[in-house]
């Protein structure tokens, strides 16, 4: 599952409404809106994520919230080390080739170290 798709989730619980009914909904199939929660499907296009804010009549920070969560669940992440040096590309690799074989601690681990960079370069990571 997704940070998207578990919101969606939610958002589904809180209004009492099935995945086939909301599917139904948004003109969409259930199959989609399954694979798009479960991370089994890129993006939903702008168009569908104003549906679905929408759809649960939503506000506007909540559905930027959403919006913004769609974009951090794509499961299919490009790494651009075009023009760094190969050290660079060798660990986009390799984290590429090693990423579902981390435990919880490990990720929490990389995690922490990412967002403990972002603050000292005084960006939101």
């Amino acid at each position: 599952m997704t940070p998207f798709g578990e919101a969606v989730r939610k958002l589904r619980a809180r209004k009492g409404v099935s995945q086939k009914q909301m599917a139904a909904a948004l003109n969409v199939s259930p199959a989609y809106l399954s694979a798009l929660e479960h991370g089994k499907r890129g993006l939903p296009t702008f168009d569908l994520l104003q549906r679905i804010a929408g759809y649960f009549n939503i506000i506007w920070d909540e559905a930027e919230e959403l919006f913004l969560l769609a974009r951090a669940s794509d499961p299919r992440v490009v790494i651009d080390t075009a023009g760094l040096p190969p050290e660079y590309t060798a660990f986009a690799n390799r984290l590429a080739g090693r990423i579902r074989n981390l435990d919880s601690a490990a990720l929490a681990e990389l995690a922490a170290t990412l967002e403990n960079l972002g603050k000292a370069d005084g960006k939101a990571s």
